[in-house]
């Protein structure tokens, strides 16, 4: 058996060495795309277009202007002079954020008082919109902070004690909250699912479409010893694309990597077995090759939605939540994260792990029943 799937697997690899296309395609198409994701993929919005209508003409109300201006979050791209021009810039796409400060907004905070701000969002656009709006809130608590002191001095009688919650964030494993640390990861698992599917489907049907496929099933070589023999170096150019595309993160992207290869080797392992079984359940349902991109399509968009990489699990209906706990994916996100970020071990991650291994198991088991019956 051993000596017939070492021809098998020798084969593979001789045939990969003469198809220098075929290396083009495992590794600059993952450099390249690892480099634009990990550029693009980001929540950070910077130089948001904003529209400025200042009813109240005061110091007060050109020092918080000047506030948004200090940041590279804003870009004043116009001072308007009536509510019809604020319309006018949202309407036309100009300004996709406006700020309208009414009359007696400085009036209002020398006595103590609220002092109403609206604050105009274009919603076509509800991703920036939201994140837009959460830097405004936090602008403008800094300028309320330190306009407080200086109400409190124009009150007449002796100033009451402030009282109130003071928020103090600590936060854990990314103390600069860099989106670009969670994201990086999760594009890991998500380009490395690509290519691995991609890979078993395609090169299974090509076996198939050029006629190859049956001359090496009359062969005395095995159903299994062929699986095997059409998987393993998959399963090896995985493991190379997770090391390649984890390095670039790591030393271009700058994510630090503090927890222990050996977790990170075990969960990639499992879930490349995953993957894997996918492609190869694939292959069995194509008979060329735009059959196979065709449902490769169909089915890793799909995981790739329903991993939690780019929309929150706990946001799904419940029962697109329950289909997540057959996506491999899911679980492979948690356990990169939690390697590259937290450093923790098997003892943590070991229900993420065992669920990846009973998924490569349950799925590698179809797939291969599903193959065998195929060649019947």
């Amino acid at each position: 058996m051993f000596e017939r799937l070492s021809v098998m697997l020798i084969k593979e690899f001789v045939q990969l060495r003469r198809d220098r296309w075929a290396m083009f395609r495992l590794i600059v198409p993952m450099i390249i795309q690892m480099l634009v994701f990990g550029y693009a993929a980001t929540f950070t919005v910077n130089h948001v277009a904003t529209a400025v209508l200042d009813l109240d003409r005061s110091q007060a109300s050109r020092s918080l202007i000047s506030h948004f201006v200090a940041t590279s979050r804003f870009d004043i791209v116009d001072v308007a002079r009536n509510q019809s021009e604020i319309t006018r810039d949202i309407d036309r796409g100009t300004a996709v954020l406006a700020i309208v400060i009414h009359a007696g907004f400085a009036k209002r905070l020398e006595n103590g008082r609220s002092a109403p701000l609206q604050v105009i969002v274009d919603g076509t656009n509800s991703n920036t919109s939201l994140i837009a709006l959460g830097y405004v809130n936090q602008i403008v608590s800094q300028f309320s902070a330190s306009q407080s002191s200086r109400a409190a001095s124009f009150l007449k009688g002796p100033a009451a004690p402030e009282t109130g919650i003071t928020l103090q964030a600590y936060p854990w494993f990314n103390e600069g909250m860099e989106d670009r640390w969670f994201f990086i990861p999760g594009v890991i698992g998500t380009l490395t699912l690509i290519q691995v599917v991609s890979l078993t489907a395609f090169g299974i049907v090509r076996e198939r479409e050029a006629g190859t496929l049956e001359q090496i099933m009359v062969s005395p070589i095995r159903p299994v010893e062929f699986i095997l023999g059409k998987t393993v170096p998959f399963f090896l150019v995985g493991l190379g694309d997770i090391a390649l595309v984890s390095s670039i993160g790591i030393f271009w992207f700058h994510v630090p990597f503090i927890g222990s290869p050996w977790v990170m080797l075990t969960g990639a392992s499992l879930y490349l077995l995953a993957a894997l079984s996918i492609g190869l359940l694939l292959s069995t349902f194509s008979r060329t090759q735009q059959q196979a991109f065709a449902l490769n399509f169909f089915f890793v968009n799909p995981l790739y939605i329903l991993s939690g990489f780019a929309f929150p699990i706990a946001a799904m209906p419940r029962l697109l939540q329950w289909f997540t706990f057959i996506n491999p994916l899911r679980y492979f996100l948690v356990v990169i994260r939690a390697v590259f970020l937290k450093g923790v071990g098997f003892s943590v991650l070991w229900p993420d792990l065992s669920a990846m291994a009973l998924l490569a198991f349950v799925m590698l088991a179809v797939s291969v029943l599903r193959f065998r019956k195929s060649l019947d």
